[in-house]
Formats: structure tokens, sequence, C-alpha cells
């Protein structure tokens, strides 16, 4: 007996040294490319780098303060076309979607999940670009919105799912309708694990290129409305890492810095909503 136990003892110590060593490595990778990126874009960043415009072709200095204000436009925009259809559309899923219907929309919601987002682009371009003859922050939008959609949907809906039937109960026991139970019980319960699937889902809509090199197209100087070709993060660290300029690729870092500090502090975000305490559905 004594023998089994120091034998799976040892069996645990070595499968726990395992894990950790691969945690370790995975870690590794993550350090790394926050390191790299901060080595080499942490000496460009200045508040004249972020206020001011991009200077003129060949000459130096300059900043990304259009593109800033670009991205939180698009960002914004796509929020606002997104999240309504993908909350609304999980409380249909979660209370309503048990049928074939549901599980059709279930469906197609995973395979947009996996779709490359360089093919979001590329429809976005189809039905607003083309149509429209011209680039525009509201295309880009767009088509970050189709990304949006699917991401929200699918996460509301479980945290939708994981109220308890028992207050679901107790509420229509009382004699209030069904959609008073979702609006005013349901929902404000799953509030907290809504926000959280939202603001990751955000954050990761934050880093796209692709669909905005098909949509918005970039801009060097300040928009004129969502109607117009506007500068964002991505396009212009894209931009910048392609050009033939030194001072362009320091930039083209210090806005991957700037970039990759907006995703890291969304997820961070959504980490400690989740943790509070009224974090998830009682």
């Amino acid at each position: 007996m004594k023998d089994d136990f120091r034998h799976r003892k040892r069996v645990n110590a070595v499968m726990f040294a395992i894990t950790g060593v691969f945690t370790v490595i995975s870690l590794s990778f993550l350090f790394t490319i926050l390191g790299y990126i901060a080595y080499h874009g942490l000496s460009s960043i200045s508040w004249s780098f972020l206020v001011h415009l991009p200077a003129p072709l060949g000459e130096t200095g300059g900043g990304i303060a259009n593109s800033i204000v670009g991205s939180a436009k698009v960002l914004a925009v796509a929020c606002l076309i997104g999240l309504p259809v993908g909350v609304f559309g999980a409380v249909y899923l979660a209370e309503f979607g048990n049928n074939r219907i549901g599980f059709a929309i279930r469906y197609c919601a995973d395979v947009l999940n996996g779709v490359p987002s360089i093919v979001v682009g590329i429809f976005a371009y189809a039905i607003c670009v083309l149509p429209m003859k011209h680039f525009s922050a509201l295309s880009g939008s767009v088509a970050l919105a189709v990304i949006l959609i699917p991401l929200v949907l699918r996460t509301a809906e479980e945290f939708i799912r994981l109220v308890p039937n028992s207050i679901r109960e107790a509420a229509l026991a009382l004699g209030v309708s069904q959609w008073k139970v979702v609006l005013r019980v349901v929902l404000p319960t799953a509030a907290r694990g809504i926000m959280t699937g939202a603001i990751l889902a955000v954050s990761r809509i934050a880093g796209e290129t692709a669909p905005l090199i098909f949509t918005a197209f970039g801009n060097r100087f300040w928009d004129s409305g969502i109607l117009q070709p506007i500068a964002t993060l991505p396009h212009t660290i894209f931009t910048y890492a392609i050009a033939p300029y030194d001072d362009w690729h320091r930039q083209a870092w210090a806005a991957a810095l700037l970039l990759m500090f907006v995703v890291l502090a969304g997820n961070i975000a959504a980490r400690l909503l989740m943790r509070s305490p009224r974090g998830a559905p009682r």
C-alpha cells in the first residue's frame, strides 16, 4: 500500500513538473512578444506622437492622432451595430432557441467565428464599398461588426443560460410577463457576464487589420465623417511597417505598443469584472 502511494506521488510530481514546464514555455512566448514590442516602441512614444498628424512624406516626426481617433470612431460604430444584434440574438437563443432555428443560428455563428477576417473584409467591400463607390469608416465598422456579432452572440448566450431557472420561475409566478422577466430580471442578472464578453470581443476586433484594408483604406489627415476614408491604428501599423522609411518603422513599433496596451487593458478589465463579487450571475 505504501509503495503504491509513493508511486502515485512520484507520478503526480512528474506530471505537475511537466505541466509547469509547458506553462512556462507558453508564457515565455507571450512575454517575449510583449517585451520585444515594448523594447522597439517605447522610445518613440511621446505626447507629440499621440496628438499630432503624420508628417509629410520625406519628413521625420509626426504622430498618429488621426489613427487613434479613427480607431475609436470605427470601433464605436461597430459596437453600435454589433452589440445590440449580438445581445438580443443571445436572448432569443437562450430563452426561445431550443428549436431548429436556434440550432441553425448557433451553427452559423460558430462557422462565422472561424471565417478568416480577410474574407469578411472582402464581403464588406462587396456590400459597402462597391455600392458607395468609395472607401469609408462606415464600411470598416460594418466589417468589424460582422466579426463582433457572433463573438457577442455565443458569449452572451452562455451567460444568460447561467441565470438560474428558479429566478425566472419566481418572476413568472408573480404574474410578470415573459418579456419583462427577460428585460428586468434575466438581463440585469447576467449583465456583468455580458459586459465581460463584450469587452473581450471588442478587444479582439480592435486589432483586426485585413478588413480595414478593404474598407476604411486609411487617411493621413483628419477625416470629415464616417462616409470618408479614415485612418486606424492597425492599418497605420501595416502601412508603416512595409514602408522603406526607418522613421515610419519606429512609429509602427510605437503604434503597435499602443494598440497592444489597449487590447491588454481590455482583457484585464474583463478579468477584473468577472472576479468582482458580482461578476457572475447569481
